[in-house]
């Protein structure tokens, strides 16, 4: 997927916002919370996006995939795609959108309402 693709893609999930953060980075929020940043890393090719504990696990040593850099360091469950192979494009939406799930879960029920959510 292109980073165009992959943008269309974020923006597309009820109530995301994006932000550009961390230099040239796409940030994906939904309720002010990140779930998918696009860009960071020295290349700035890549696609970080939170995991589940299991997801974590087996992602974590797959080619083109690594615990993500600072967020993974702080004990965070964040994946980052960082070069070849790694994800198909259906997995890659598929993990974005459990991200997105994720984030939107931990959002208290008041501001899930406001979001309309």
């Amino acid at each position: 997927m292109t980073r165009d693709e992959l943008r269309a893609f974020c923006a597309a999930l009820p109530r995301a916002t994006h932000v550009v953060q961390w230099g040239n980075a796409d940030v994906y929020k939904v309720g002010g919370k990140v779930f998918a940043v696009l860009g960071m890393g020295d290349s700035g090719a890549t696609v970080t996006f939170k995991a589940s504990d299991l997801a974590f696990e087996v992602l974590s040593d797959s080619p083109g995939l690594r615990p993500a850099p600072y967020m993974a360091s702080r004990g965070l469950k964040w994946i980052q795609q960082h070069g070849e192979p790694g994800l198909s494009e259906a997995s890659l939406k598929d993990h974005i959108r459990a991200s997105y799930e994720m984030v939107l879960a931990g959002l208290t029920r008041k501001k899930r309402a406001e979001l309309g959510l």
